[in-house]
């Protein structure tokens, strides 16, 4: 293996540590629009019998609008 995939592996996990003590220590605290699946515009139907209907498409798109991002961050420094 290459030592710059080492590295970055090392930064990545370093960097998911932080956002894990993050969420750990302050997650109970975030506003409910915070929490991904409960952002407005997510479609929910709950049916009488138990049953229900769920799509995050406020989600989906928040989710698809970081990654591009993160992609082009990445695309960027190499």
């Amino acid at each position: 293996m290459n030592t710059w995939l080492g590295k970055y592996l090392i930064i990545i996990g370093a960097a998911l540590l932080v956002v894990g003590a993050v969420v750990y220590f302050v997650g109970d605290r975030w506003p409910t629009w915070l929490i991904p699946g409960r952002l407005p515009g997510d479609i929910r139907i709950e049916g009488k019998n138990g049953g229900g209907f769920y799509f995050p498409v406020v989600t989906c798109i928040v989710a698809s609008i970081l990654l591009n991002l993160l992609i082009s961050l990445i695309r960027r420094l190499f």
